[in-house]
């Protein structure tokens, strides 16, 4: 009688893939690092189940600098990609929260490895989760993952307001105008002279044209850009150029008159101001205005010169335009005063003003200034203190670029000095010396800045050969072009029911405005 023979039981071999993950990227660049150290606890795991089959798959999935409270993760992306290709059998991770530290995503994670039929292996907290215990066992340890993120989360928080209550800078991108120093015990902000200049003339650009989208243009045509930076992997980001949307965040920003935001509430900052706050009022007013007409200026469909200019005197409020048809299909037009439109014709004692007539009536007082000798006084000194303004503006910025030559000049000899030669020094010691060059050939233009606005005071003789060309460059320009020059030369209208008067104030600006136009017309 023959005996069967015993069948030999094949040995499976379980393909196992090692995850490993880093919140930050400090110490990554090290021989030996956290990614290393976890690799080989898991490696050496796998080796103690050899017996079972276990082998460890070529492919590393590492996620270095990567947080654990987010999926968006490449190496974790292509493990689920192979698992889905089948290519996987079990996942070890040093701990449980090097996978996830969130329990819904962990959740959508197992779901997949349960789909696929792959096991999941933590070498520091061992379990099956193939069974209904070791499944429970995961997702206590994984609920502590996520109770000590969350717990992190609101520390950082506490962290942060704690710094905006003493001024001191949140971190993020910094905008336009500033740089971050960190070479003192915590990052600050400083101002980038360069750009810092162009910050303060954005801001004094917006007044003069008093809208976002002419300024946006201008600022194309000079090829300024939003704030570009370098991150510490070498990637370059930001200088796109401006829009309307970018433009209208950086003339918000109440950093630049040195404060610092934070959570809708504002602090004194550290950090030096770029911008005055009578200028960064004077802004707000102009974006608030604008905003209340809605692009009303764009739709002017019946050249109502003085719509955003027209106040009504006696209520303090501006003074709309209006019409009505009359028989042949003639227009009318009339400016109201909003109160009186809002609340009755009592509540206010201004009437209906033709437009046509106080229209000619404000161009009257346009021409008048060559023959005023009084009035023309007056708005050369304010055209003067502007200029002045401007060029006490100018020394600031030869000022800060000084400052900055100085900062960047000691911090490039410190580095030298230590002798360190890492990749991060490296790259910092080159920037510093892109920034010294670049600084050392903006001086001489602001230099020429300074003496540019010198010559640009207004004479007496240049401010009369440009109002006595008034009616020439008038007559050559559209309705819409007549009302954006009236805006440039004019701050606001005053009508005064009771007493009948109409009072204008020109913009400082308004001669500089005027000779610009006619030099541009004679282009």
């Amino acid at each position: 009688m023959s005996r069967a023979k015993k069948k030999t039981p094949v040995k499976t071999t379980v393909r196992c893939a090692i995850y490993t993950r880093k919140s930050s990227e400090e110490g990554l660049d090290q021989e030996f690092n956290s990614l290393d150290a976890q690799r080989e606890a898991a490696e050496a795991f796998i080796a103690s189940q050899k017996a079972e089959g276990w082998t460890v798959l070529p492919d590393r999935y590492d996620d270095g600098g990567y947080s654990g409270g987010s999926m968006e993760r490449p190496a974790l992306e292509r493990l689920l990609r192979d698992i889905d290709a089948g290519k996987v059998d079990c996942v070890v991770v040093y701990k449980v929260d090097r996978l996830s530290r969130s329990l819904m995503d962990f959740a959508r994670i197992m779901e997949t490895f349960e789909r696929q039929g792959v096991s999941f292996v933590s070498v520091t907290q061992q379990f099956n989760t193939t069974h209904s215990m070791g499944r429970l066992t995961l997702n206590i340890l994984l609920s502590f993952a996520q109770f000590e993120r969350e717990i992190i989360g609101e520390r950082i928080r506490d962290k942060l307001a704690a710094q905006a209550r003493k001024g001191k800078w949140t971190g993020g991108a910094p905008v336009l105008g500033y740089d971050v120093d960190r070479s003192g015990p915590s990052p600050h902000l400083v101002i980038n002279a360069k750009e810092a200049a162009q910050v303060r003339e954005i801001f004094q650009m917006y007044l003069r044209e008093a809208a976002l989208l002419p300024v946006v243009k201008e600022l194309a045509r000079r090829n300024w850009a939003n704030k570009r930076r370098t991150t510490k992997k070498g990637k370059q980001l930001g200088g796109r150029p401006f829009d309307k949307a970018t433009l209208y965040v950086l003339l918000t920003n109440p950093i630049y008159t040195g404060q610092m935001p934070y959570k809708g509430e504002l602090y004194p900052g550290e950090h030096e101001p770029i911008i005055d706050r009578e200028l960064f009022d004077k802004v707000q007013h102009q974006l608030k205005e604008n905003g209340r007409t809605g692009g009303a200026e764009v739709r002017n469909k019946y050249g109502a010169l003085l719509r955003c200019l027209l106040r009504c005197k006696g209520c303090g409020t501006a003074m709309t335009h209006t019409f009505h048809r009359g028989k042949g299909r003639h227009v009318y037009r009339y400016y109201r005063c909003t109160h009186e439109i809002k609340n009755g014709r009592d509540a206010c004692s201004a009437d209906s003003l033709p437009a046509q007539e106080i229209e000619a009536l404000v161009v009257d007082e346009v021409r008048r200034l060559a023959h005023d000798e009084a009035l023309l006084a007056q708005v050369l000194t304010d055209a003067h203190a502007a200029i002045h303004a401007e060029l006490a503006a100018a020394q600031r910025d030869l000022d800060d670029l000084r400052r900055q030559l100085d900062r960047d000049g000691r911090e490039l000899k410190r580095l030298a000095a230590s002798g360190r030669t890492d990749d991060e020094t490296t790259s910092r010691i080159a920037d510093l010396h892109t920034r010294l060059a670049d600084a050392k050939r903006q001086q001489p233009q602001l230099k020429a800045r300074v003496s540019e606005l010198n010559n640009e005071i207004v004479t007496h003789a240049d401010a009369r050969a440009a109002l006595e060309e008034f009616d020439d460059l008038w007559k050559n320009l559209i309705p819409r072009e007549q009302a954006r020059l009236l805006k440039l030369l004019i701050t606001t209208v005053d009508y005064d029911g009771q007493a009948g008067t109409v009072s204008v104030t020109f913009r400082p600006t308004s001669i500089r405005s005027l000779i610009d136009r006619r030099l541009e017309q004679a282009a």
